[in-house]
Formats: structure tokens, C-alpha cells, sequence
């Protein structure tokens, strides 16, 4: 999508996680009017820290300042008929409804689709938890490392002797907010169409398994699972260090291993034992040493800088 294609698109955002304030965020970013509805308490994320300036106040959390981003906000106490009476005026205006709470709890509130539609059929709600809306694990409560397990991108995750590793960060609660803009446009498209809002179900760990696409496709071919890569001292896998930092140099990018080599103006890696893949892997610890020789005395800017003009990956 492009700066704009959201214009006059109207959004209530109900979410008190990372995904739905992600995917919100999103949808201001592309122009969508965004109205960010919060307890009296505040929303979680303004308790989440760090803090800027490690000031741990509600308005100096640098996860809620980003997520929230060209968005106005206002304050409403959903647990009471005078502040689900607003709410629902409220819904009577606008395309979509973006909400994070557990399966169930806008029913309880009579703040349902089901109920809201009744006034704005073309009523857009979007609803992203853990496990989605039904099923097994549904009512079930999630957090960063049980999507990352349950979704089984941690069973590839880090070394083959070592247990396996959620990746850093929260990238499953991004990757969930993703998911949810991309399918809140696709249901804003279809309401164009006919007119029609629905309730738009998105379960974090069903997005998460979808980006296992290519380790699917292993089984079928070879018959086999893919499993952690073994620890094999392999210089394109491990952080190294120069002099002033740590670096991680990828192959790819569109180099070739003479680019690489130059790079590093090693004429060692041009040696048989490195000639494949597979060789650097067997030979990875004498592959270490040499680049790690060639980058200690070169600073990690000086080397990012000329990796990007040689077209290399590396960071």
C-alpha cells in the first residue's frame, strides 16, 4: 500500500498488546484516522518499558510511543453501561474495530460484531490473540516463547546440541500485527465491494507457523524434518569481533565467494578447503581465524560501509 490509501478510513483501536497496536499503527501510518481507546488505567504497553531517559512514567514508554504514532486517543471505561453506551455510538461510526482481548470478553460486553453490526453492517472488527477465536486453545493464555514454540519456529531455532531459542525480541507480536493490517485491508477492500463488514479472526501463532512455508516443503521432498543446524565454528553464523565491536558477515547477497575473499583481502579463503559450502563448513574453525585476523584491527562502520558498496551482507 501506499501514504494515503487509508485517507477517511475511520479506526477504533481497543488493543492493549504489541500485534494490535502494531497492526494499528500500520493502518495510521497509511493514512487511516486512528482512534486509540484505553482504560482509566492506561494501556498495558504504557507500563512496558524501557523508559526514555529509564523515567519509568506511563507517557515515556518506548513501546507505546512507537506503536502509537499518528493515532488521538481518549479514555473509556468499557466495564461500565455508561462507557460501553459511548462505545457503541462510537462504532456506529467508523469502518473498523480492532480489539486484543481474550475470546469472549467483547460478548460479555454486548460489544460483539454480532451486536455492533446491527448499526453498521459494513462494521470491520479485527481480533488478534494467541490461539484466534476458537478451538483447543483458544481461552488458553500466550506470550512471546509459548507462540514461539507452539508455532514451531523454535524447533529450528538455534544449535542442534544446545535446546532450542526463541528469536529476539517480540517478533511474533509484529508479525501478528502484520498479519492483522494486511487482513483488515483485505476486508476493507471486500467491503467496498459489497458493503458488508466481518469479523476478522487472527491467531499470532497460525501467523507465525505460516512463515515455516519453506521448511514445509523439506518433508514432502526428502522425507525428513528440518532440524537445528549443527555448531560447526562456521564464520558466517557467529558474531565476530573487530576493533571496536562485534560484527556478523552473511554469504549471499549477491556475492560471490572471490567477492568475499577480497573483502576480507584474505588470499587464504581461496584456498581448495573453502571453495564450497560445504567445505567452509567442515573447515569453519580455520575460516574463523582467518577473517577474524583480517577485521580486529578494522573498525565495524569502516566494515559495514564496505560491505554495502561490495554488495555484502553483513551487520
Amino acid at each position: 500500500m501506499l501514504p494515503g490509501m487509508l485517507d477517511g478510513v475511520k479506526v477504533l483501536d481497543l488493543s492493549e498488546d504489541i500485534a494490535g497496536s502494531f497492526c494499528t499503527r500500520l493502518l495510521a501510518d497509511y493514512g487511516a484516522d486512528v482512534l486509540k481507546v484505553e482504560p482509566p488505567s492506561g494501556a498495558h504497553l504504557r507500563r512496558m518499558g524501557p523508559f526514555f531517559q529509564d523515567d519509568p512514567n506511563p507517557e515515556k514508554s518506548l513501546f507505546y510511543l512507537p506503536l502509537n504514532l499518528n493515532k488521538k486517543g481518549i479514555t473509556l471505561n468499557l466495564e461500565t453501561i455508561a462507557g460501553q453506551n459511548i462505545f457503541k455510538r462510537l462504532s456506529m461510526h467508523v469502518d473498523i474495530i480492532v480489539e486484543s482481548y481474550k475470546p469472549g470478553y467483547m460478548k460479555s460486553l454486548g460489544l460483539s460484531h454480532d451486536e455492533l453490526s446491527k448499526d453498521n453492517p459494513s462494521l470491520i472488527m479485527t481480533s488478534i490473540t494467541p490461539f484466534g477465536q476458537d478451538g483447543p486453545y483458544a481461552n488458553y493464555k500466550g506470550g512471546e516463547i509459548v507462540e514461539y514454540a507452539m508455532s514451531m519456529v523454535m524447533s529450528i531455532s538455534g544449535l542442534a546440541d544446545r535446546e532450542p531459542l526463541k528469536h529476539g525480541g517480540f517478533q511474533a507480536q509484529y508479525q501478528g500485527g502484520l498479519f492483522g493490517a494486511a487482513a483488515t485491508s483485505i476486508g476493507l477492500y471486500a467491503q467496498s465491494n459489497n458493503g458488508i463488514g466481518e469479523h476478522i479472526d487472527v491467531s499470532i501463532v497460525e501467523c507465525l507457523a505460516s512463515t515455516m512455508m519453506a521448511t514445509q516443503t523439506i518433508y514432502p521432498f526428502y522425507g525428513a524434518t528440518q532440524a537445528r543446524r549443527q555448531s560447526v565454528g562456521d564464520g558466517f553464523s557467529n558474531p565476530m569481533p573487530c576493533k571496536d565491536g562485534w560484527i556478523i558477515v552473511q554469504a549471499g547477497g549477491g556475492a560471490t565467494w572471490e567477492d568475499i575473499a577480497d573483502f576480507f583481502d584474505e588470499p587464504k579463503l581461496l584456498e581448495p578447503r573453502f571453495a564450497e559450502p560445504a567445505q567452509r563448513a567442515n573447515n569453519g574453525a580455520d575460516m574463523d581465524e582467518i577473517i577474524i585476523n583480517s577485521i580486529k584491527d578494522r573498525g565495524k562502520w569502516e566494515l559495514f560501509t564496505k560491505a554495502a558498496d561490495a554488495r555484502m551482507l553483513l551487520g
